[in-house]
């Protein structure tokens, strides 16, 4: 897999929150477009409640985005 700085990204969608849905691939990144709590879990393996993230662009491998704890919404992933 191609490293988040390794060239621009070439997809993006829409994610909805969810506590059962896996993104197929991990995102490249994520546009937070209402800022918010975030409750994510990493390529690594890791879940996270990150608080009050900013709207903004952010190199986050990550393959799910869960709706419980996150507040955070207009999220978009990259790929």
């Amino acid at each position: 897999m191609a490293e988040l700085s390794s060239s621009p990204a070439q997809y993006a969608a829409a994610i909805t929150p969810s506590d059962a849905a896996v993104l197929d691939k991990p995102t490249r990144g994520l546009y937070i477009g209402k800022t918010g709590d975030l409750t994510v879990t990493f390529r690594g393996g890791t879940k996270v409640l990150l608080s009050s993230v900013p709207v903004g662009l952010y190199p986050f491998a990550i393959k799910n985005v869960w709706a419980t704890g996150t507040t955070a919404s207009n999220i978009v992933g990259l790929w």
